[in-house]
């Protein structure tokens, strides 16, 4: 008999109680571990935000479930961004499109619907209508340093940086960019 085998005889074996107990304790600690991540992954990168609101339709519905990140994330003009703004609701974020940013003049035609940036009209293929509900806004208006314009898809039933409230928006105010719709299933898709 070889050196190998004895010393493997000479291991004590694991009786059936013994082996199920071991194996509740492994997956309990995988699950825990799997926890840990997924808290840490969901509180520091990855945020799970509902839609209330018909603000942002044709793009997002109410109730739809999205993935927001802010992680290394700078705002840019065509995002869809959700933000805190306390002086106008410090119960929710809001959700909005990014129209114009930090130095960039924004003016709206609203007998014609038209929105311009930096004396350009901008495609909107993604607005459910032209934009004709003026609110408070007085153009044309220059985007303050650190600061973004934002605009509802819904243009006309949307509380927006129209209103003076909400105004321009602080960009330290953004929680992230919303990168995807995860609910419901059969509306799984990526914000565009």
């Amino acid at each position: 008999m070889s050196k190998h085998t004895k010393k493997q005889d000479s291991l004590p074996e694991l009786s059936l109680g013994e082996k199920s107990r071991k194996e509740i304790y492994d997956w309990i600690h995988c699950l825990s571990i799997a926890l840990i991540i997924c808290v840490v992954i969901f509180a520091f990168f990855v945020r799970l935000i509902d839609v209330r609101g018909t603000s942002m339709n044709p793009t997002l519905n109410n109730g739809d479930k999205m993935l927001v990140s802010g992680l290394f994330y700078s705002p840019k003009a065509g995002d869809v961004v959700v933000f805190k703004k306390d002086e106008y609701d410090p119960e929710r974020a809001l959700v909005k499109r990014v129209i114009a940013t930090e130095g960039q003049v924004i003016n709206i035609d609203f007998d014609n619907g038209i929105v311009y940036v930096d004396g350009e009209a901008i495609q909107e293929d993604y607005i459910m209508e032209p934009t004709t509900n003026k609110i408070d806004f007085i153009g044309p208006q220059t985007v303050p340093e650190g600061c973004v314009f934002v605009m509802g898809d819904n243009r006309n039933a949307s509380t927006d940086s129209r209103k003076k409230e909400i105004g321009m928006v602080d960009s330290r105010l953004i929680l992230g960019k919303a990168y995807f719709v995860i609910y419901p299933l059969s509306q799984l898709r990526t914000i565009e």
